[in-house]
């Protein structure tokens, strides 16, 4: 099955040590120019702290990058960068602002209240798992309808709409490795009536 794990929402978490402030962000991000967009707009809107240290993963040619912001080279960044490939996420935008509180944390603290708070992003913004998705349509008549629900959820399939006419025609999307699996039992149930027309694919939550 082809799956990737990003997050759901963009999201905020907040984590304080030795009174440094960090607020930390992410945000689902899919190109390069939608990372440095969301990087700038918290740039933007916390321009009075002293660093806004990110990071991002895309899926689209493996792209890794990250920012140290003025912070000690190798403690805030690259921190990071390593809890979102340690967590196996993808497609994710993750900034940390910080507001130094005056006390020094040493290269060590960075590196730990670094890695913290993107764990912390991560956690608010709601690690997910995308799945492959074939886009389908089916229509049969009323008496064949009662059970397409069912057999739908035995195949991991969610209902996008039904339209109710002379016929019903249903839209749904399941993982593409069940597939020929709903087809066969489609046929078994309906009798050979009922045939699936698939009119795209996309990656979904399931």
């Amino acid at each position: 099955m082809d799956t990737y794990r990003t997050v759901r929402q963009e999201a905020c978490g907040e984590y304080e040590v030795k009174r440094s402030r960090f607020l930390c962000y992410a945000a689902p991000v899919t190109t390069p120019e939608e990372a440095t967009a969301f990087i700038a707009a918290i740039k933007q809107k916390h321009w009075d702290a002293r660093h806004n240290c990110s990071a991002y993963i895309l899926r689209q040619g493996g792209i890794k990058r990250f920012s140290d912001d003025g912070e000690p080279q190798g403690t805030a960044g690259m921190p990071i960068l390593d809890v979102l490939e340690k967590t196996g996420v993808t497609d994710v935008c993750v900034v940390i602002t910080r507001y130094f509180g005056g006390i020094l944390l040493g290269a060590g603290g960075l590196v730990r209240a670094y890695s913290h708070s993107a764990t912390l992003a991560l956690e608010a913004a709601e690690v997910i798992t995308m799945v492959s998705c074939a886009e389908c349509s089916l229509t049969c008549d009323y008496t064949l309808y009662g059970r397409i629900p069912a057999l739908l959820a035995e195949h991991d399939g969610v209902e996008a709409g039904t339209d109710f006419t002379d016929a019903v025609t249903v839209r749904f999307r399941l993982p593409e490795d069940r597939l020929d699996s709903f087809r066969t039992k489609l046929t078994e149930y309906s009798s050979g009536k009922c045939k699936v027309e698939v009119t795209g694919t996309g990656f979904y939550e399931l």
